[in-house]
């Protein structure tokens, strides 16, 4: 029997990985699809292409669906997120140039003294890239200088450039900071022309940083073909988070027709092992990128409205962005495998600081830390 052709659009980051693993193992093929990927420049194209039906699926920013299906920021549709792809993985940096100009260096890590360094910049504007206007890098820079006391939002000139041109926008002075995913702020280090300040863990300990997803109609009429697909996604986010097999994810990553880099840039998101500045010793960063541990695939309804809000919307509407993470469609393409699923769809966000287990269908789920770096909590119904 032949397999069922899909298409599925990614931007060359280290977290289209599932996607790229579920194709080149085997994964899709065993649950009968026959994966095509095609990369996008930027993610207003991959927008594009969604919502005009030119891709089945995609890799997309977390928060994408919830801004597509509400209205705002250029083509709207309705689009739900059938699966969280990857959780953490991004990073905060500065220029080399403008690191040099400030009175101390942040060191890598601390939030509250990379906010204290920052505050010293006070000539003009810090211009800070980030991926797209509606993407996770936006809501953790966003919510870390809303809560930090020493900065101010005026501070910042928030410019938008594509994931793989980040390193080259700060080589030409064109960035001072940037919030990137990885394995382009390690390719800005390897290049000598930034230093890393911040794993995006360190604003909140579990963001969900990309999803799959597709038009809510084509996930109606296709229920089969979408659940093969969140299956086979799932045993690829399963294998790349079994450590022995991180020298191959890396080796089938830097391929030119994924990533087209040299392992070494690549290895440090998948290894937990940052090198913070040219030259400087790799730093241990623990759940800096996660696939499958800690129920990482699950799409907390909680999680987007969450999103919503922090992008402004009403009450009604983060009711309503609640709808666009499919928890309903991941239970059912899971559950009948034998797949731990959560007990519930929703929790309070940022309640965790430490590992903690939780009611579930098979009672052997651990949720991990999901803190905020301010200590805040987002409780969609609490208590009166």
């Amino acid at each position: 029997m032949s397999s069922l052709p899909l298409t599925l659009g990614f931007v060359p980051l280290i977290d289209c990985a599932p996607l790229v693993i579920a194709r080149e193992l085997g994964f899709a093929e065993d649950e009968g699809l026959a994966l095509t990927l095609l990369p996008q420049p930027s993610w207003s194209a991959l927008r594009d292409m969604l919502a005009l039906g030119h891709l089945d699926a995609a890799q997309m920013l977390s928060p994408m669906p919830v801004a597509m299906s509400l209205g705002w920021g250029g083509l709207a549709a309705q689009v739900d997120a059938l699966m969280v792809l990857s959780v953490n993985g991004t990073v905060f940096g500065l220029s080399r140039d403008f690191a040099a100009r400030l009175p101390s260096h942040p060191g890598f890590g601390d939030p509250v003294a990379a906010a204290r360094a920052l505050a010293q910049a006070q000539d003009s504007p810090i211009r800070v890239g980030v991926p797209f206007p509606y993407s996770m890098h936006r809501l953790l820079l966003d919510y870390w200088v809303e809560f930090s006391p020493e900065l101010d939002a005026s501070q910042f000139e928030i410019v938008t450039v594509p994931p793989p041109r980040m390193a080259d926008a700060v080589a030409q002075g064109t960035l001072d900071a940037f919030w990137v995913g990885e394995p382009w702020g390690s390719a800005a280090v390897a290049r000598g022309v930034a230093d890393l300040v911040l794993p995006g863990r360190a604003i909140w300990a579990f963001a969900p940083e990309k999803v799959l997803a597709a038009r809510h109609g084509w996930i109606a009429e296709n229920p089969e073909t979408v659940s093969a697909l969140i299956r086979a996604v799932h045993t690829a986010a399963h294998w790349l988070d079994t450590p022995r097999n991180t020298s191959l994810a890396v080796e089938i990553l830097a391929r030119s027709e994924h990533l087209d880099l040299p392992r070494e840039t690549i290895d440090p998101a998948l290894s937990g092992q940052l090198s913070p500045a040219l030259g400087h010793a790799p730093v241990p960063v623990d759940r800096f990128l996660m696939f499958h541990r800690n129920t990482a695939t699950f799409p907390w309804r909680s999680q987007a409205a969450w999103i919503a809000a922090r992008l402004g919307a009403d009450a009604a509407e983060q009711e309503r962005a609640r709808d666009f993470y499919r928890s309903d469609i991941y239970r059912d393409s899971l559950g009948p495998i034998g797949v731990d699923l959560p007990g519930a769809s929703e929790k309070v966000e940022g309640a965790m600081r430490h590992a903690t287990a939780v009611a579930s269908s098979r009672g052997h789920m651990i949720l991990g830390p999901d803190a905020f770096f301010d200590g805040g909590t987002f409780d969609r119904h609490p208590k009166t």
